[in-house]
């Protein structure tokens, strides 16, 4: 590993080996300014001496992958796990929201100025996807003197994905084609038979039924929707029977992801002062298949950023994104138990990197009386009631949670 370093106002320098960083923190040359990445930052002027470093940034709707090399090392690597919540709280905010107009609550006055979206709006979903992209290179120009960025970019066609064979013609030709509406088209492609019981009720009435509800992110998309009668979907909805109903496919909302936003990221860090440039991933592809590389995002942002016969790092940063806080003031739409537990308990809050008995772990949860719930990011279980007085704060809670992996 490497200790980055800052000079005496904050400017990022090349990094160091970490003896060299102990030297100087032990003579009062340097002070401590990040434990993860370890960070120092100089107290003494410096000439400032760098190289030409490049960052390499494998974005993703999940994941991102980073990589800084210069020409004989890589400096930095890490990937990031996206917060993948974003569309289901909003959703679950609408549906309070909807519940308090019936009910007899304060009364705001309506405002009819905030209808209108501004040019070049995204939904909340993907604006926070795009926003954490440049979060994470800005972190990264935070340590290293970057002085080039290059970023993959992905257009997918979806109908090619559906069908691999359609060309010309068959591109205005959709599934949907010859049907009055989404509602016609299910009932044909279902053949007009309830698929639960398969007509074994008898009953005559066809309704279509929403296999992820629109209150959990469903849509009205053909492969959400399944056909059952009436009886069935009744009692479906009372919880009379169980049917284990999945969507035809997952959707495609990492692939509509990145056609969206991969000129976006682009344009935003040339905004920013950055020199940026672009990739495509069948060339990643091709290199890392070259390089005899597994595919892994840090090794395609290894790539990506000109990698080739530098000495990598032994170890990575794995990097997860979580919520700041929880804005809930009661558990339930229709609950009078409180949801704003303290912040703070023994000193410890929800997410805070700890020390336990040697091992370093994260705050899951907590409770008053001073026991914590002890978590490695992976989700594996530390101790799930740990005592206050046998913890010692190492970081202090935000919304990139790092946690330093061995490479495989």
């Amino acid at each position: 590993m490497v200790a980055y370093v800052l000079n005496k106002h904050g400017k990022p320098l090349m990094p160091c080996h970490p003896a060299k960083a102990r030297i100087l923190l032990k003579q009062g040359k340097a002070k401590v300014v990040q434990r993860t990445p370890f960070t120092i930052q100089l107290l003494y002027g410096s000439s400032g001496y760098k190289q030409p470093i490049t960052l390499g940034v494998d974005s993703g709707y999940k994941h991102i992958g980073l990589s800084a090399v210069s020409g004989k090392r890589e400096l930095y690597a890490s990937e990031i796990e996206l917060r993948d919540d974003i569309s289901k709280l909003l959703t679950e905010r609408r549906e309070y929201r909807r519940n308090r107009r019936y009910r007899k609550t304060r009364y705001r006055k309506p405002r009819f100025l905030n209808r209108r979206r501004p040019e070049g709006w995204l939904a909340p979903s993907i604006q926070h996807k795009l926003d954490s992209h440049i979060k994470a290179v800005s972190q990264v120009a935070k340590i290293l003197p970057i002085s080039k960025v290059v970023v993959e970019v992905a257009s997918f066609d979806i109908q090619k994905i559906k069908n691999p064979d359609i060309s010309g013609e068959d591109y205005q030709n959709g599934e949907q084609k010859g049907f009055w509406n989404v509602r016609e088209y299910v009932l044909f492609r279902d053949d007009h038979t309830c698929q639960i019981c398969k007509g074994k009720s008898k009953d005559t009435v066809l309704e279509v039924h929403h296999i992820t509800p629109r209150s959990k992110g469903g849509t009205d998309r053909p492969d959400n929707l399944i056909t059952l009668c009436h009886t069935c979907h009744e009692k479906l909805h009372k919880g009379e029977i169980k049917a284990v109903l999945k969507p035809k496919n997952n959707g495609f909302k990492p692939e509509s992801f990145m056609s969206t936003i991969r000129w976006k990221v682009v344009d935003r860090l040339r905004e920013l002062g950055y020199s940026v440039s672009h990739t495509y991933g069948y060339l990643t592809k091709n290199k890392r298949t070259g390089l005899d590389l597994p595919k892994t995002h840090i090794n395609d942002a290894f790539v990506i950023a000109g990698g080739t016969n530098q000495e990598r790092l032994d170890k990575y940063f794995f990097i997860k994104q979580v919520r700041k806080c929880n804005r809930k003031l009661y558990k339930g739409a229709r609950s009078h138990i409180k949801n704003t537990a303290e912040r703070f308990v023994m000193g410890f809050q929800r997410f805070d990197k700890v020390l336990w008995k040697g091992t370093e772990c994260f705050v899951f949860s907590r409770r008053k009386r001073g026991y914590f719930d002890l978590r490695k990011l992976d989700g594996t279980k530390v101790n799930s009631s740990a005592n206050a007085k046998k913890l010692k704060l190492l970081e202090s809670a935000r919304t990139f949670l790092v946690e330093l992996r061995n490479v495989a």
